[in-house]
């Protein structure tokens, strides 16, 4: 048994065979399962025929906790939580739901007693395909969090058909393959055909007047699409709460037509079926074309009233009246994407509830919270002012008179101001007209929070200035957390039972009680098991790339790790830049004592995003150049592992030596992957950027590997005008490198390949990598030289994981909870089985 877990308790004789937790019970549940629910027998069973089997009896096990903790929060005066979010990057769900439920190792020897093997089970698991990166994966923490907390919570979101896409490398290149996640079935979601819900799009609006002579408006849509919810529960640890994740699903009103059938009109009969589902399909269409941004609007307007309109009903089902909304729910908008919930509750209320426009305001502006992820302008989400008409008429109309009230209110702070007008306007007149879907949810919002305290500063002081000099109270910090359950206990047992053997089970949601490893930094055998234990970690990637990606890596090299999304602002082409000059070194030296080291990448480019792509080649064409030079003797090895996703995360994450984080300064908002590398023992190399700045403070400037320019640094040379040529001239070992890429070395003399990438860097360079070119390198060079201290580098491994205690996401839920949302725990309390009492009651 891992020593995180206990043994469970049995007290009664007999057991509920769904909720039973003696091996016998669970052997006899997973045959029921297998024969009564996937109608299969040992003969003719399939591996994931004995997956959705094992998936089905750890849920019986949930649902008990997961119907009484509903049923909680049915009463009067329960506050809820709602997270609203375009994403959640769940990851698998089996290993996270036996660790939550205490059973993790229980069940995994009750498995392979039956002759099964249980790691195989596991791996068969479909990943869920409902996030990209960082926004999905933090809201998945924080309805852990919320659970383990036993916060009343709902999260609210898109059942997509098709995930972001799987990602292959052919030739070097990224290959988009369709993410088919539910093609055999999702064990852990109910749907909940009876609560569908309708959503309009399109037509127009007409004005009326109702028996109380008061004028109204009425939405007249020219499509109706319905929402069918599917529940999956997400468990707390070691608790009972199970709250909910409610995803919405599209389809037509009516699925077939028999009269166009009848006529002949065979595509037509399903057409609507067809264009209502298109709305669920993928994650993030591509929105190059106007067909792409107007199926992105429909998403995002899709789920967003599906959720209000289901808050609604649930509020009032508990005998509450409408105006009293706000206190049954605190809606937190996870960025832009569900920002036009503002615009449809104030629709909902004064439309369908017939409420007088203030007290629908009112109600509005304190149910909502907004939580800003970005500082890139191009990320801040606009609509064209006629896609948004065509597609919402009545919401324009709504938002228009928000932005009046609004503007009216700024005009009598700043009388003489038409400047600030413009710019604090909900619609951006600068050119062709957008509605401004930040600017509608500042202003729609009781409170507005960034995820980093550099980011923060920096909404207040540039992307959100404005909105702060107008109403400085609303804003916040919430430093983002991510949950040590995932990125810990089942992402790295190995480690998990080495603290929990000297420090016990507390940390695991406590995790800042993390800190009394430090008592242990100068044990030297303390040190030679965690040395040790990441070593076998490293040893399990190493044998993974060989066998799937036949590229040997030493693990006794440094494992320099940069995984997350593919962007410039990132820069893996930094990191590479850092390659090449290795690289270089040996080829002028091959006698050169160098830290061998194995740079490991990972990450998806957006489909359109051709320098993200072209990046990716670069990594691949560097890879293959280096892995197959004999005069590197295993000292450099170059690996791009694809399909960057929640289970990829668990196997690189604890097998990192360095943690690349190495931004831009003034661009990352805040940054998980940062943190969940930390809590794994690695060491950070990085800018002052998002939430680096706050690990730094942590760990220990002493503990962390910083370089570049600062946020202001990077401010005052753009603002001076900043010119690569500059730094590419005077910098003789930068010079070559990039000489070496222009010249066709990594390309098969192809010297037109990498131009687009090159010519960016020396005629523009919006990142500043040639700014921070140098400091890069000389701050890898201590990482060389620390690295060869084995047993110091240890001592830094250690405090690194140790002082990660404010980044769990347990803290920053507390934090909404207090300043945000005024949320309190519910406890949820179980009966005992009881023999006598089981079975179906008809009154």
């Amino acid at each position: 048994m891992t020593t995180f877990e206990q043994a469970p308790i049995f007290q009664c004789e007999f057991e509920d065979d769904r909720t039973g937790l003696s091996k016998e019970t669970i052997k006899r549940a997973l045959a029921d399962n297998l024969f009564y629910i996937q109608g299969k027998y040992p003969g003719t069973a399939t591996l994931n025929d004995y997956y959705m089997a094992l998936a089905y009896t750890v849920r019986d096990r949930m649902l008990q906790r997961w119907f009484k903790t509903t049923e909680a929060y049915t009463k009067k005066g329960v506050k809820v939580v709602s997270y609203l979010s375009a994403e959640f990057l769940l990851g698998p769900h089996l290993s996270n739901n036996l660790i939550n439920l205490g059973i993790y190792d229980l069940v995994r020897q009750t498995v392979e007693e039956t002759g099964l093997d249980f790691v195989q089970l596991r791996e068969i698991e479909e990943e869920p395909g409902l996030g990209n990166g960082g926004l999905g994966r933090l809201a998945a923490c924080y309805m852990d969090s919320l659970s383990t907390l036993e916060i009343p919570a709902i999260g609210y979101g898109i059942r997509y058909e098709f995930g972001i896409f799987d990602q292959e490398i052919r030739d070097g290149w990224q290959v988009e393959i369709t993410d088919k996640w539910l093609h055999l079935g999702n064990p852990w979601e109910i749907p909940r055909l009876e609560e569908t819900i309708e959503v309009k799009f399109g037509g127009r609006t007409e004005g009326y007047y109702d028996e109380k002579c008061r004028y109204r408006v009425r939405w007249i849509p020219d499509k109706v699409v319905k929402g069918v919810p599917y529940d999956t529960p997400i468990l707390g640890y070691r608790v009972n709460t199970a709250n909910t994740l409610r995803l919405w699903k599209a389809e037509a009103p009516e699925s077939f037509e028999f009269k166009a059938f009848n006529d002949g009109n065979y595509y037509g009969a399903v057409n609507k079926k067809v264009v209502s589902e298109n709305i669920t399909k993928v994650l993030y269409p591509n929105d190059d074309l106007v067909q792409g941004k107007e199926l992105r609007l429909e998403q995002q307007y899709f789920f967003v009233s599906c959720s209000l309109q289901d808050m609604i009903r649930l509020h009032l089902q508990k005998g509450e009246t409408i105006e009293t909304f706000h206190q049954s729910f605190a809606v937190q908008l996870n960025d832009t994407h569900p920002s036009i919930g503002v615009a449809e509750l104030m629709r909902l209320l004064v439309d369908e509830y017939e409420l007088e426009w203030d007290q629908a305001w009112q109600i509005t502006q304190n149910t909502f919270g907004y939580t800003n992820h970005t500082l890139l302008p191009e990320a801040l989400e606009k609509w064209p002012l006629k896609l948004f008409s065509n597609l919402l008429p009545r919401h324009l109309q709504i938002i228009y008179e928000i932005n009046q009230r609004f503007l009216g209110q700024v005009r009598a702070k700043y009388p003489d101001d038409s400047d600030r007008l413009a710019r604090l306007s909900l619609i951006d007149e600068s050119g062709e007209k957008y509605v401004r879907m930040a600017h509608l949810a500042s202003v729609g919002s009781h409170a507005i929070n960034g995820v980093a305290a550099l980011h923060t500063e920096l909404l207040k002081q540039d992307v959100l200035r404005d909105f702060y000099e107008f109403w400085p109270e609303k804003f916040t910090n919430k430093t983002n957390g991510v949950t040590p359950r995932r990125w810990i206990v089942v992402s790295n047992p190995q480690l998990a039972n080495l603290i929990t053997r000297k420090i016990g089970t507390d940390w695991i949601s406590h995790l800042e009680d993390l800190k009394q490893l430090e008592a242990f930094v100068e044990d030297a055998e303390f040190r030679h098991e965690w040395r040790q234990t990441k070593q076998d970690i490293k040893t399990y990637l190493a044998n993974y790339i060989k066998e799937n990606h036949g590229i040997e890596v030493n693990p006794a090299s440094l494992f320099d790790v940069q995984v997350k999304r593919l962007h410039e602002y990132k820069r893996q082409h930094l990191n590479v830049l850092h390659i090449i000059t290795l690289y270089k070194r040996l080829k002028d030296n091959p006698n050169l004592e160098i830290t061998p080291r194995t740079f490991i990448f990972g990450g998806k480019a957006a489909p359109g995003y051709f320098m993200a792509k072209l990046i990716i080649k670069l990594i691949n064409s560097v890879g293959d150049v280096i892995n197959n030079d004999p005069d590197m003797r295993d000292r450099l090895k170059v690996v791009f592992l694809p399909d960057y996703n929640v289970r990829f995360g668990q196997r690189v994450y604890p097998a990192a030596d360095l943690s690349e984080q190495i931004s831009t300064a003034g661009k990352e908002a805040s940054g998980t992957g940062n943190m969940k590398f930390a809590m794994n023992g690695a060491l950070t190399i990085g800018t002052l950027d998002g939430a680096n700045i706050e690990i730094r403070e942590e760990v220990g400037a002493e503990n962390f590997f910083l370089f570049g320019l600062t946020t202001e640094q990077v401010y005052d040379l753009k603002s001076r005008g900043y010119n690569p040529w500059d730094y590419y001239h005077s910098n003789h070992q930068l010079k070559e490198v990039i000489d070496l890429i222009s010249s066709g070395f990594f390309s098969h003399g192809d010297t037109n390949l990498f131009r687009p990438l090159v010519d960016s860097l020396l005629y523009h360079d919006p990142y500043l990598l040639f700014a921070d070119y140098q400091s890069y390198i000389d701050c890898q060079d201590q990482v060389n030289h620390a690295y060869r201290d084995q047993e110091h580098w240890t001592k830094m491994s250690i405090l690194n994981a140790a002082r990660m205690g404010k980044f769990s996401s347990d803290r920053a839920i507390k934090e909404y909870c207090q300043e945000i949302w005024n949320a309190v725990p519910v406890k949820i309390e179980l009966a005992e089985y009881i023999q006598a009492r089981a079975g179906l009651k008809v009154n």
